[in-house]
């Protein structure tokens, strides 16, 4: 009798751990198909996957930047990027190629401190200039204390290869899902144009959940890399990793003067 019972809680317990073991299966599929760049999960779908987004809200990211008004008393960004800022990471998300950085770098805008957490990258470009797509945009997120974001964007076009891109795609390929702990110093200014002109506008992040109340600030001038600099990083990601431009609905595209 005592035999029997045994094999009957054994063959329960090996019943109740394949039910555990496939629903964290399914689980961890739910949450590896949570949104794409295609199909059913693509930009379309976004406000329908995501429980709380504002990806169909008013004021979205990216946009054309067109019909911009020059406004006399836009500054020049007041960066404030070391030599010594940690580099901390790269991953895979999935999504993009990010790189993570520890706390140091930083930019005042309208008199509050926004620090750099990461940079990323969409191929190609998510924003347009007067209907212009470059091949490649990266995104510079900075955030402040009150959660608010104000991103850079800066532009690149096929060119001359960049020095500063061939120490970042040292530590690729990465593998989805990856990470590699990096732990150098980066300047990240070395990634910026020369001229430092700019677009600006209130939009949203390109991403779910779509957080609008974000600054965008996007570089006129674009940078150069190579070729295979960019088919390196379009191999790496997945394909058309960009978002539709949006509809201003009434924003306003300031331009500085210089």
């Amino acid at each position: 009798m005592n035999k029997v019972f045994i094999a009957i809680s054994i063959l329960f317990l090996f019943t109740s751990c394949q039910k555990q073991s496939k629903e964290k299966e399914v689980e961890n599929e739910d949450i590896s198909a949570h949104w794409s760049y295609d199909g059913e999960t693509g930009p379309e779908h976004w406000a329908e996957l995501e429980g709380q987004t504002n990806c169909d809200g008013n004021f979205q990211s990216p946009i054309n930047l067109v019909n911009f008004k020059v406004a006399e008393n836009l500054q020049p960004i007041d960066l404030h990027y070391s030599k010594e800022t940690i580099l901390h990471d790269v991953a895979n998300n999935g999504h993009s190629i990010q790189y993570d950085f520890e706390a140091g770098d930083f930019l005042i805008h309208e008199s509050d401190t926004f620090h750099l957490k990461q940079f990323h990258f969409h191929e190609p470009a998510e924003h347009l200039i007067e209907g212009v797509r470059y091949p490649l945009e990266i995104h510079l997120v900075h955030q402040n204390d009150s959660k608010e974001f104000v991103v850079l964007s800066v532009m690149a076009k096929e060119g001359k290869n960049s020095e500063p891109f061939e120490l970042l795609e040292s530590y690729l390929p990465i593998k989805k899902g990856e990470t590699k702990l990096i732990k150098k110093p980066f300047d990240i200014s070395q990634n910026l144009p020369q001229h430092k002109g700019y677009f600006s506008y209130e939009g949203s992040l390109t991403t779910p959940p779509c957080s609008e109340e974000v600054t965008w600030i996007v570089f006129k001038e674009a940078i150069e890399v190579s070729l295979e600099q960019v088919e390196l990083l379009k191999y790496l990601m997945p394909i058309n990793n960009y978002r539709d431009e949006q509809p201003h609905h009434g924003r306003v595209v300031r331009s500085t003067s210089f």
